[in-house]
């Protein structure tokens, strides 16, 4: 009885970790209510910080989720919109982060959350994903950190 257990734990983590190994992110998309579509990867956020801000705080390296925002460009077609914006970041595992704009763009957690790439300067292993978001301001660290990063959507609060 034992040694079963102790197979089906082995299969289980082996099939844990393939599952893991295969949700590894390698670029993300920035969709919804933006100007441009964006598909990045880590050499193309490499450029976005070179041009907007590069950020290392707490050993993550990446750029500012505002800046990512900024390049897509939020879309603004009626009144108060930005008002009505929130932005779900995504998992490949389907973990999912919400942020609203005024949050972002109005605060100084908007400051912290980053796009990163690195940590203590190399890049970011399979087990974060080569692209995670992290909000380094929150109070209860862990709530809004993106592993795997794939996807950040831009929507709107219906009026």
């Amino acid at each position: 009885m034992k040694l079963w257990l102790a197979a089906a734990a082995l299969t289980a983590s082996l099939a844990l970790a393939q599952e893991r190994g295969s949700a590894v992110s390698t670029q993300v998309r920035v969709v919804g209510e933006v100007q441009r579509e964006l598909s990045l990867d880590v050499d193309a956020l490499r450029s976005l910080a070179s041009r907007r801000t590069f950020v290392q705080e707490r050993g993550y390296g990446g750029v500012r989720l505002v800046d990512v925002l900024q390049e897509a460009g939020i879309r603004q077609d009626a009144r108060h919109a930005l008002r009505r914006t929130y932005v779900i970041a995504t998992a490949s595992d389907g973990f999912k982060a919400v942020f609203s704009w005024g949050e972002l763009f109005n605060t100084p957690i908007g400051r912290g959350v980053l796009v990163a790439y690195e940590r203590d300067g190399t890049p970011l292993r399979d087990g974060e994903g080569r692209i995670t978001l992290v909000s380094l301001a929150d109070e209860r660290p862990g709530t809004r950190h993106v592993k795997w990063l794939e996807r950040i959507e831009v929507r709107r609060v219906p009026e």
